[in-house]
């Protein structure tokens, strides 16, 4: 009977239908998603106008330094141009104010002798050759200075396209901004809650985060140790094999005249041999060499320190980072110098793939317009997006893993 009862009351559980969700609130769901897609869309446009920009910026930095070289050249060509022609003018004027003739007629008929003939003939050459040379660098540093009026003419033109260009770039960041403050402001207070989960989520992982960068400093500490240990070890083996090896040769000999020890000392020489003890004691490979690996997590702390920061487009310092300016700064920590430009961070160290990423590689998103920093366990630090903090998210979430470029190794 109690079985009948039960079979009764599960087919009525599985006969009543689920509550469906009303139709009110699913559409505004369907409406909420819609808009966090638009608003992604809108952050991956403005992480790669932002990159824009802060290649403008780079490239326009190379050419201000150019142009401060080729005007420090221009003023030295000018500056030489003076002095030689400044030499040529003396030389004129002592050519034509002196008293001695020195035409090739006038040192014919004013030489004495023969002898004087020859000395004098031999000075005109030199003279004319004087004046030959002083006219051609007279004429190098004028091309020299045309030369470099030219390549500044360029360099201004190119720099004030870099400018409209960057400035162009401004206008479609603020227009971008914009669009997305509209967007976020018809969605505020799914925002909200979706931003308070968000930052418990990212205490959790910061939380993970720490814990397992403490986890692997102390296994480097540990390794550190047991090969010291057994570098200790095997120093210590060698010494017991050396000594017995002394002992049972000693034990072969007969010391008991003197002919014999004398033959015992000539003849013997203790040796250790790799054979007998497996590695010679002195053997440098014994100490322990840092590996990338631990300036990896060097590293991984450095961005760590920064969790929280706000976003800041062009932000390379602790008052606000974009996301290669992040990069920048951390590596900074560690004296590594790095460009502020996610295009030019893309060229540097070597490429690594997704299942050999370690501490410290760089990861890049979306045609190179983000990247970050991976720090293990399948996550990286970076600077997403305006209006956001530096965080961590994990290689797994949708956008990232449809947008992942590859890696660079720069330790």
């Amino acid at each position: 009977m109690t079985i009948l009862m039960l079979a009764l009351f599960a087919a009525c559980v599985v006969a009543v239908p689920a509550l469906a969700e009303p139709p009110e609130i699913a559409s505004k769901k369907a409406e909420v998603q819609q808009v966090l897609g638009q608003i992604q869309a809108l952050d991956g446009s403005l992480g790669l106008a932002i990159e824009a920009y802060n290649k403008a910026t780079v490239r326009l930095d190379e050419i201000e330094h150019r142009q401060e070289l080729n005007r420090r050249d221009l003023k030295l060509a000018r500056r030489n141009l003076k002095l030689q022609q400044q030499a040529l003018a003396r030389r004129l004027v002592s050519l034509y104010s002196g008293d001695r003739d020195t035409t090739w007629l006038g040192v014919l008929l004013g030489a004495s002798s023969v002898t004087q003939l020859v000395d004098r003939l031999d000075t005109v050459q030199r003279v004319a050759n004087q004046d030959a040379q002083v006219v051609r660098q007279v004429e190098r540093f004028r091309s020299t200075i045309e030369r470099n009026k030219r390549q500044l003419a360029r360099s201004h033109g190119r720099q004030a396209d870099l400018v409209a260009e960057r400035e162009e770039q401004r206008a479609s960041i603020q227009s971008q901004l914009a669009e997305r403050r509209q967007l976020a402001e018809s969605i505020k207070s799914e925002i909200a809650r979706l931003e308070a989960e968000e930052r418990a989520r990212q205490e959790r992982l910061r939380r993970e985060a720490q814990a397992r960068l403490a986890a692997q400093r102390a296994a480097a500490a540990v390794a550190a140790a047991a090969a010291e240990a057994a570098a200790a070890e095997r120093r210590r083996v060698a010494r017991v094999a050396a000594e017995q090896t002394t002992h049972a040769h000693s034990d072969d000999v007969d010391l008991s005249t003197p002919d014999a020890v004398a033959d015992a000392d000539e003849t013997y020489t203790p040796e250790i041999t790799v054979d007998e003890v497996g590695v010679v004691a002195e053997t440098p490979e014994a100490s322990i060499v840092p590996s990338s690996g631990s300036r990896g997590t060097d590293v991984v702390a450095a961005a760590m320190q920064y969790l929280g920061v706000p976003y800041v487009w062009g932000g390379a310092s602790p008052s606000g980072f974009d996301c290669s300016g992040l990069m920048l700064y951390a590596y900074a920590q560690l004296g590594i110098s790095l460009p502020h430009y996610t295009g030019d961070q893309w060229q540097l160290g070597v490429a690594v793939s997704q299942d050999q990423l370690e501490p410290g590689d760089i990861v890049f998103f979306n045609g190179l317009g983000h990247n970050g920093m991976y720090i293990g366990g399948g996550q990286f630090i970076h600077a997403p997006h305006s209006g956001d903090v530096v965080k961590i998210s994990n290689l797994s979430d949708s956008w990232y893993a449809a947008t992942y470029e590859g890696a660079r190794r720069i330790l």
